[in-house]
């Protein structure tokens, strides 16, 4: 497998770090799921996509997005476990007891503290704990609902718009399976301490017992979470957490017709992407993955390296389908430093974007004598006129 570049202009290419190992393996499944986006946890490898950018409902899904503020706030010592909020009328009605929704039962006008209202949010799906958490953070749901939002850009959640806290259906809101797999996967590495509590068994609040609404934690497969939802018209989804023989797995899965096709595909797809990829170091840490032309330098080419090993879940027996592009904004312009970003690195599965790992310039770069830097000026002009063609 070659590996090209690409930036406007030609880099000079590298020897190939993979090579065809057969063609009999299976690789790409069918998936009944809508939307999919399946990927490994530590690396990021992204193992299936299918329409991973089409929006829908996220349901209850947006509560991972509350969630994500609580924990986040709580990791930088802004809130405290043992904190309270209150329980307002509107928590009450519209998340509580009266809303005959999920519901952790939290009395009208009690108190409750930070702590049990996170497990009420994350093991049994609470709406009446979202709607507390965002007043209590933030004085109403629709300001949360805006720090939700900025939350989701810092994130890199592109397709996704929140405008409550518990995801009940209300115009505007969207999200798509690929921002849901971000979004878990960020949960998962962020709070490793916290993450646990999406694969409790059950949660007690107010004298009423409930179990986890996750149906994958009652398979013994290794579950750890993370959410399911269903939206009136689109159907059942679920942001998976698998675990097996120490790899993680997020599966963002959506448009099921029954909970029982949506926890049989998300079984499915688990056990296809363990028993089809395996973990490959594509590049080392400081390996040059390419070189760029530089004008107006001492020297017209500079290497393009990464700060890490590139690790990657590649087919088995089938790196052949795996492809790599170097892209940065070109041309070059001397003087470059060492350990300058360059540009990105992005890996294919059979065309498919499976990873991507910024790179760094090499070597350091001194600005060149006049007439070198004059050539590059005509050289510079020549492959803008080339492109423009």
């Amino acid at each position: 497998m070659g590996l090209r570049a690409f930036a406007g202009v030609a880099f000079a290419l590298l020897p190939s770090f993979a090579h065809a190992q057969g063609q009999d393996a299976p690789f790409f499944t069918e998936t009944a799921a809508r939307s999919a986006y399946v990927m490994d946890v530590e690396t990021g490898s992204v193992l299936l996509e299918k329409n991973g950018d089409q929006i829908f409902a996220p349901a209850s899904l947006a509560k991972l997005m509350t969630a994500d503020i609580v924990l986040d706030t709580l990791v930088k010592g802004s809130l405290s476990p043992e904190q309270t909020f209150p329980v307002s009328n509107h928590a009450w009605r519209t998340g509580g007891a009266p809303s005959r929704t999920a519901t952790m039962f939290a009395s009208v006008r009690s108190s409750v503290p930070v702590d049990a209202l996170l497990k009420g949010l994350v093991i049994q799906n609470a709406n009446d704990a979202a709607i507390i958490f965002a007043e209590g953070m933030e004085g109403s749901e629709r300001a949360f609902a805006e720090r939700m939002n900025e939350r989701a850009s810092a994130l890199g959640l592109t397709r996704s718009r929140f405008v409550n806290a518990t995801g009940l259906p209300e115009e505007g809101q969207r999200t798509s399976a690929h921002d849901m797999a971000i979004l878990g996967r960020h949960i998962v590495l962020a709070y490793p301490e916290r993450v646990a509590l999406y694969a409790e068994p059950d949660f007690e609040w107010n004298r009423i017992l409930q179990r986890n609404r996750n149906p994958l934690l009652r398979l013994g497969i290794g579950a750890g979470g993370l959410a399911t939802g269903f939206a009136e018209g689109e159907g059942y989804s679920i942001v998976g957490l698998i675990g097996k023989d120490g790899r993680q797995t997020i599966l963002s899965l959506f448009g099921f017709e029954s909970d029982a096709a949506r926890v049989k595909e998300t079984v499915r797809l688990f056990d296809w992407a363990n028993a089809n990829f395996e973990r490959r170091t594509i590049f080392t840490s400081g390996q040059a993955v390419g070189r760029a032309q530089v004008f107006g330098g001492t020297i017209g080419e500079v290497s393009a390296v990464v700060d890490g090993p590139v690790d990657l879940y590649v087919p088995r027996k089938r790196t052949d389908l795996v492809s790599a592009t170097l892209r940065y904004d070109g041309p070059l312009r001397a003087p470059l430093t060492k350990g300058t970003r360059l540009g990105t690195l992005e890996v294919m599965i059979e065309g498919k974007p499976a990873l991507q790992r910024d790179v760094f310039v090499g070597e350091d770069v001194p600005e060149g004598t006049f007439a070198a830097r004059a050539m590059g000026a005509v050289q510079e002009l020549a492959f803008g006129w080339i492109r423009n063609l």
